[in-house]
């Protein structure tokens, strides 16, 4: 019983990546958003059996991920709903933000990885006229770096795993969808997501230190 979830998880996450057709759309979403949903089951289970604002927000944060993830054919509209998905996530980690000069360090390469990205994409934005991405794209881009830093500032290794895995899943996807499309994406992207979602919602059973205790 105690991996009943983390092996549905994993089960269903496969099925969606390498055996369920893409066509029609409604029956790739349904597959699709199957996995998100018995991660956001995990989540609540996990902050069990007291739950705190940080466990609220972050389980806001999976619920949009999941909206996201349903409409995400339509770019911006699923765009939107993961940013709103980030800024739950932010919030949340920053209601157990600890500060550490050491891990506060990780904004220098997370910024340096925004702007170098950043700059590719919107190049590739602009030489293909599609100048109205760019900003959504920026601000995307800025509210995942912003959500990866809280996460690490907050020790807790589950979540920052999560916030790391989170932003290679999103760059591979932007990359191959704006600037240059590669054999094995989809499948690169899909697990790095199912993985960085599943972790974040695992840290909720000791992201409260008051209650488990944050560990490194």
């Amino acid at each position: 019983m105690l991996y009943r979830l983390p092996i549905l998880i994993l089960t269903t996450g496969i099925v969606y990546i390498f055996i369920s057709p893409s066509e029609p759309l409604a029956f790739s979403i349904f597959f699709k958003v199957i996995p998100m949903v018995l991660i956001l089951i995990y989540a609540f289970e996990q902050s069990l059996p007291t739950r705190k604002a940080v466990h609220y927000w972050i389980i806001g944060g999976i619920t949009f991920s999941l909206i996201g993830d349903a409409t995400l054919h339509w770019f911006l509209i699923g765009l939107t709903a993961f940013f709103v998905g980030h800024v739950f996530y932010t919030i949340g980690f920053l209601k157990v933000w600890r500060f550490s000069l050491p891990k506060s360090l990780s904004a220098i390469p997370l910024i340096l990885f925004a702007v170098w990205i950043g700059y590719q994409l919107i190049s590739q934005l602009q030489a293909n006229g599609e100048t109205a991405f760019i900003i959504p794209v920026a601000a995307y881009i800025g509210i995942i770096i912003l959500m990866a830093f809280t996460a690490i500032m907050t020790g807790n290794r589950w979540a920052t795993l999560g916030s790391i895995l989170f932003i290679v899943s999103d760059s591979v996807l932007a990359w191959n969808m704006f600037i240059s499309s590669f054999t094995g994406a989809s499948e690169m992207i899909m697990i790095t997501y199912y993985g960085a979602q599943f972790l974040i919602a695992h840290s909720l059973f000791t992201i409260d230190s008051k209650r488990k205790g944050i560990s490194w």
